[in-house]
């Protein structure tokens, strides 16, 4: 198990990556610092990490899943509902929502991470 801490403004939170080609290469890319965006309840941010096709790739994640997204070499914090969120589902972006490639998930509650 590979623990991970992630902190975003005043928040922190732990996060375990899965045993996979995808977290291998984000694991091996650590420490990392960005700057993040958020898409609703999603931050993301660019990382130095190039895998060009999505291991477990998924269109509907659960919250807390951490991702990463090819096409934009983007880490994805999933805390809660994003725009395209249908009922009470979880979705990533709907451009390329098939490439988000589930890396780990987060052991702390990640609705910390939409507290304002």
């Amino acid at each position: 198990m590979r623990k991970i801490k992630i902190t975003a403004g005043d928040v922190t939170a732990t996060g375990v990556l899965d045993d996979n080609v995808t977290a291998d290469a984000i694991w091996e890319a650590l420490p990392i610092s960005a700057r993040g965006n958020t898409w609703g309840d999603e931050i993301y941010f660019g990382i130095p990490v190039h895998v060009d096709e999505a291991e477990n790739a998924n269109d509907v994640v659960e919250m807390g899943a951490l991702a990463y997204w090819p096409p934009g070499n983007a880490f994805c914090i999933f805390f809660g509902r994003t725009p395209a969120s249908r009922d009470r589902t979880v979705s990533p972006s709907p451009i390329d929502s098939s490439t988000h490639s589930l890396s780990g998930s987060s052991f702390t509650d990640p609705a910390s991470f939409g507290v304002k």
